[in-house]
């Protein structure tokens, strides 16, 4: 999924505190970006997130990668950091973007827009060609996070009833893809908002 930037008339002026998730190849950080330019605001991944623990280790990712499947330590730091972000930038009423797989029920009642990111295997696959993980190894490993996730803390991560809009991003390309998006949060009107779905904290 090839990056792009809003046009100049796409600029938009919205204190909204915005989450993006999805699984590897969904086109998440590209999505990001775009909307953080588009809003002219600072942004945060989890993958960043967890390359700064790696630095902080002296570890390398791959080992890092390895020592979340002996302990459930990393992941839970991971989600702390996440959790502090969407502290502070649920309050601030500032635009901000917090982009990881589990970013959207972290941030919960937090965040203005949430947005959920998919595309069929096969092209999120070809998009992680290059990537040193497998296919098969990659499904393994989604599997294996999402039963971490609903062991650690409850949460079903195929739930989707959370999030505001869900974007299919192998039926657009990025451009559209992000037109999408700025059309639903330039469009999002707080006094007609009628409630988004609940979802209650859980400790980390």
């Amino acid at each position: 999924m090839s990056g792009t930037s809003p046009e100049p008339d796409r600029r938009i002026d919205r204190n909204l505190f915005i989450t993006v998730s999805g699984p590897p190849g969904c086109g998440a950080t590209t999505l990001v970006e775009g909307i953080a330019e588009a809003l002219d605001c600072g942004y945060v991944s989890g993958g960043e997130l967890f390359r700064e623990i790696a630095a902080e280790r002296d570890m390398s990712l791959s080992q890092l990668i390895a020592e979340t499947g002996e302990s459930e330590e990393i992941d839970r730091a991971l989600d702390q950091r996440l959790r502090r972000i969407a502290e502070k930038w649920g309050a601030a009423n500032k635009a901000f973007v917090l982009e990881s797989r589990l970013a959207g029920w972290i941030a919960g009642n937090r965040a203005d827009i949430r947005i959920w990111l998919d595309a069929p295997d096969e092209v999120r696959a070809d998009r992680t060609a290059e990537r040193e993980e497998m296919t098969s190894e990659m499904q393994v490993r989604e599997v294996i996070e999402e039963q971490r996730y609903k062991s650690y803390y409850g949460v079903d991560l195929s739930d989707r009833s959370i999030y505001d809009l869900v974007i299919n991003t192998g039926r657009w390309d990025a451009a559209a893809t992000l037109d999408l998006a700025l059309t639903g949060i330039e469009r999002y009107d707080v006094d007609a908002d009628e409630g988004a779905f609940d979802t209650p904290d859980f400790d980390i």
